[in-house]
């Protein structure tokens, strides 16, 4: 790669980076100068609120204060004292002079102890309800009276004078029973109401009321706030900005719409709305953020658009506080502070673009070369090792950089290389080999030998030998071992060395290898290799001449880095063949376990694996036909072996002396024992009957007679139990009635049978009720306590495909029902218990978490007693649902097992029989019919027969009868 011209410092080339300076400073200068003419902004609006809220309280105090005043006068009139509605019509130009100078008073009335009411309010013809007043043309003022609970009505024009008076009966009213009069009635200050909608008006307005001097009166005039909407719809600061007045209890009074209509009541009445009723989003958003922060001025959001708010406290006069709110949007609030961000960023703009036509010469500059090499970057990610990086530039950083990517890509891609060579290795001898190959060509070292740890014998032996291309001495036995104690070692003492090098003179050569292989100085580097742990697993020496190879510091890290590599790929190695170890130990040791737990079926376990393994080996020399490309990797050659060692490793939860049950009423003991006992009672109980019938005076010969028949049919009925226990003959129909006959003799028990027993027994006994001695019980009996009920866990799970008939019980020991099994010494239930084994089997196997490449050892390990037509166990499975391995292991089992010399009910069969067997299972489409074929073709059965069967089972067997017979 060449590296020829001239270059120069890259400082001259980051100009280009001043425009992010500049980009970096504008937006800088423009963001503090916008907040802080956000600020100011905000502070302004928020000086603005401040001022409105002052507006508002002022205009609320112009109107309270002089209506408060005009109260007070009137408490001292002698209106107060007025007994007669001629008496109070003196007072009414009084009245309506005050009323005049203050517009905002709608009524003045007074209430009286004796219930008497007084009223004179403003006439508008546009708020009368029609309903209520009848008012003639000109009436600019309304009189309401009640007088001895007497009502009416005058109507007075401007002048007062009369117009028209108006009974009105239908008027009503008893003031004392009012909240304004029984307030102020009993307070020596003025009172004010919370706001509300004027009956007659329907307008927002408070009522201010005061107790007269003497007591015996409240006067009191309702004040409109007409006003204070209209001072509020003139106080937006922006288009859009939302104000209210509300109460204490959240009821508007007004906002910048004017005042809010009133909302209809169900009784017809009407009452003041709450802001949530309004469309008012924003204020309802900053009352709610008011309460929860507590704060008066604030700044929230509402659907994404921000809002700045404020809220001020109103007094009046002997009542809540009144709340303005205040909301308005930032977008107008900072319209100026955005129009002035928008110059400034367009000022910006402009001299920026001035910075970028000069800024971008430079840039292409320098960023030509250093395209290139991240497009060679993107070629390393890609894992593209193959071309050379050629780069042509002045830039002096850039050439430098090239160097080092072009050194790296060669670094990489000899890396890789090794490690991939490294794990597709398998055999852990020829990894040695190819570990010690490559880094020899990778380091161009002479040779080298790379040795092994024996931790027991604290020693280094070679394992492989290379000089230049050849290996030195196949044989790594003749390599001389080197004592981890011996540290004079030249090997141990490089590995000393904090850089693992050592200078090697040409007669120390013959301290690693006993033949000469050259006559010169060489350089030792000795790479450790390390476990995860840290521990030492070995050592790779390697001579390096350094006259043609210098080795430099980058070489020595190189071949570091790869040795690291290496032992991983030697402990790996180590781990796997240790675990493989393991597991087949562990996969023995169960098999073991199962025919040590019984001695009738010794070895089962492991010949079946040696059955399945030699019709494997047959199916795979199959060169046409059915098995014409069966085949097993190394992989499904370790799943067959692992799944017909644990074919049978269910078995470890079946009970033993259910699977040792060599009679009838055998369990942990043959109950034989005790049947006979009970028989020796009958035949004692026999002689007592005898002697004491001679005792009496019987005829001593007749009762000898007597006895003898009565001993000779005991002895012959329980010859016959005891050959219906033997179970090696069918029991016919007969034969059981004959059991059930001798069953019904009797013999008498005086001792309890719940003693001195175990406590699930004595449970068993005292759920059939109270025991009564003496009892007379059945020689032979069926109990309830020998039936054992099958707990739901004991159930096989419906998840996993079982389809095995389950019977009810789980053992069922009765006497009687035993003894009557048809064939063989199992009952259903004992059966079902040794059927079972491979159900468990199915369920331990597929708990364990097996490789990928040994995921079908449940399917091959739990098929062998599936039948080809589907009626086997526990699955029902038929011939395509089953692999060609899981059916050789049906083969196998069933070879053995009938084969097997060891069972306790039968002998094993002869080879001729065992063949016969299975060629009726052919036909009956029990077993594969090629496989069988391939079975006797390959003469397996004979091969395995001369190895495990007894002299005397092995006999002639004409395979040509059992073998398929081409088509013609």
């Amino acid at each position: 790669m060449p590296f020829t011209k001239r270059a120069i410092s890259l400082q001259l080339h980051i100009a280009c980076f001043f425009i992010g300076l500049i980009l970096l400073f504008a937006l800088c200068s423009n963001f503090l100068y916008f907040r802080e003419n956000t600020r100011i902004l905000l502070d302004a609006a928020d000086t603005k609120m401040k001022l409105i809220g002052e507006r508002a309280q002022l205009q609320m105090n112009g109107l309270s204060q002089p209506a408060a005043s005009f109260v007070d006068l009137l408490s001292h009139q002698r209106l107060m004292k007025a007994t007669t509605l001629t008496e109070r019509l003196d007072s009414l130009p009084y009245l309506v002079s005050g009323m005049a100078h203050q517009p905002e008073i709608a009524a003045s009335f007074i209430g009286y102890a004796n219930g008497d009411f007084f009223l004179i309010r403003r006439f508008e013809p546009d708020n009368n309800p029609s309903a209520i007043f009848h008012a003639p043309a000109g009436t600019a003022f309304i009189v309401q009276s009640m007088e001895r609970q007497t009502g009416r009505f005058l109507y007075f024009d401007a002048r007062q004078k009369m117009l028209a008076d108006e009974p009105r009966p239908d008027y009503r009213l008893d003031t004392r029973s009012r909240s304004w009069y029984q307030h102020a009635i009993s307070s020596t200050d003025m009172v004010a109401s919370a706001p509300y909608l004027f009956f007659t008006t329907g307008r927002s307005g408070i009522t201010l009321s005061q107790r007269s001097q003497n007591e015996q009166a409240v006067i009191g005039v309702d004040i409109r706030l007409d006003t204070v909407s209209l001072a509020l719809q003139q106080s937006r600061i922006t288009p859009h900005t939302s104000l209210a007045l509300v109460s204490g209890d959240g009821a508007v009074i007004a906002w910048q719409q004017g005042l809010p209509k009133g909302i209809k009541q169900a009784d017809g009445t009407l009452r003041t709305p709450r802001l949530d009723e309004l469309a008012a989003p924003a204020l309802n958003a900053l009352s709610l953020r008011v309460k929860q922060q507590n704060s008066s001025s604030l700044s929230f959001q509402i659907n994404g658009e921000d809002w700045q708010g404020t809220s001020r406290q109103i007094p009046l006069p002997g009542s809540k506080p009144l709340t303005l709110l205040i909301a308005a949007p930032h977008g107008e609030l900072l319209a100026e502070a955005i129009t002035i961000r928008k110059q400034s960023m367009a000022i910006s703009l402009v001299l920026l673009l001035g910075g970028v036509a000069l800024a971008w010469h430079l840039a292409r500059m320098a960023s030509t070369p250093l395209r290139a090499l991240a497009g060679e970057a993107r070629k390393i990610q890609h894992f593209e090792f193959a071309d050379a990086i050629d780069i042509d530039t002045h830039i002096t950083e850039v050439n430098d950089l090239a160097r080092a990517m072009d050194s790296m890509k060669t670094t990489i891609r000899q890396f890789l290389a090794l490690s991939k060579d490294l794990a597709n290795e398998s055999n852990f001898q020829h990894l040695l080999e190819r570990i010690l190959r490559e880094m020899k060509q990778l380091t161009h070292a002479d040779g080298g030998i790379i040795y092994l740890v024996d931790h027991d014998a604290q020693a280094l032996h070679a394992s492989h030998a290379l000089w230049q291309d050849t290996l030195i001495n196949s044989d790594p036995t003749t390599y001389p071992i080197l004592s981890l104690e011996q540290l004079q070692h030249p090997l141990l003492e490089a590995l000393q060395q904090s850089e693992h090098v050592r200078l090697l003179q040409a007669k120390e050569l013959q301290q690693f290898v006993s033949q000469p292989v050259a006559d010169k100085a060489f350089t030792l580097l000795a790479l450790p290799l390390h476990d995860r742990q840290q521990q030492l697993l070995g050592v790779l020496a390697l001579f390096v001449d350094e006259a043609r190879q210098p080795l430099g510091p980058e070489l020595r890290a190189f071949a570091q880095a790869l040795s690291s590599t290496a032992s991983v790929a030697v402990h790996t190695q180590q781990l796997i063949e240790e675990q493989k170890a393991l597991l087949a130990a562990f996969i023995q040791l169960i098999a073991g376990a199962i025919d040590t737990k019984s001695p009738y079926t010794g070895g089962h376990c492991q010949r079946v694996p040696e059955l399945t393994r030699l019709l494997a080996e047959a199916a795979c020399r199959e060169q046409d036909g059915v098995f014409g490309r069966f085949t097993l990797s190394e992989e499904e050659w370790e799943e067959l072996h692992i799944a017909a060692w644990l074919h049978d490793c269910g078995k470890v939860t079946t009970p033993e002396y259910v699977v040792d049950k060599a009679t009838k009423l055998e369990t942990l003991c043959d109950r034989l024992h005790e049947v006979r006992m009970r028989f020796e009672v009958l035949k004692r109980d026999a002689e007592l009957a005898c002697w004491k019938a001679m005792a009496t005076g019987e005829d001593a010969a007749t009762q000898q007679d007597m006895l003898a028949h009565q001993l000779a049919e005991l002895d012959a009925e329980f010859a016959f139990v005891a050959s219906c226990n033997e179970g090696g003959e069918f029991m016919s129909p007969d034969k059981i009635t004959r059991l059930q006959s001798i069953s019904a003799r009797r013999w008498l028990r005086t001792l309890s049978d719940r003693i001195g027993i175990s406590r699930r027994e004595r449970d068993a006994k005292e759920a059939t009720g109270p025991e009564q001695l003496p009892a007379w019980e059945k020689v032979l009996a069926d109990k309830p306590e020998h039936i054992d009920p099958r707990p739901d866990h004991d159930k096989p799970p419906e998840d996993m495909g079982f389809r095995t008939r389950v019977p009810a019980d789980l053992y069922n020991r009765g006497e009687l029902y035993n003894l009557s099994i048809g064939r063989g010494t199992l009952t259903d239930e004992e059966r079902y218990k040794i059927n079972e084994h491979i159900i468990q089997t199915i369920i331990m196997l597929n708990k364990l978490p097996l490789p990928r490449h040994l995921r079908r050892i449940p399917e091959i390990a739990g098929g062998h007693h599936e039948k080809m037509d589907g009626s086997g166990y526990p699955r029902q499975l038929t011939r395509d649902q089953m692999s060609w391995t899981a059916r050789m292991m049906a083969i196998a089992d069933i070879f053995e097992a009938l084969t097997a010399g060891d069972r306790p009910y039968k002998n094993g069969k002869t080879l001729s029989e065992a063949i016969r067997i299975m060629s009726f299972m052919k036909k009956d489409q029990h077993i594969d019919p090629d496989l069988f074929d391939l079975f006797l073709r390959s003469g397996i059965y004979l091969d395995y027969a001369q190895r495990h069967m007894a002299a005397e089972q092995i006999d002639e067997v004409d395979i040509s009868t059992y073998l398929e017979q081409p088509a013609s």
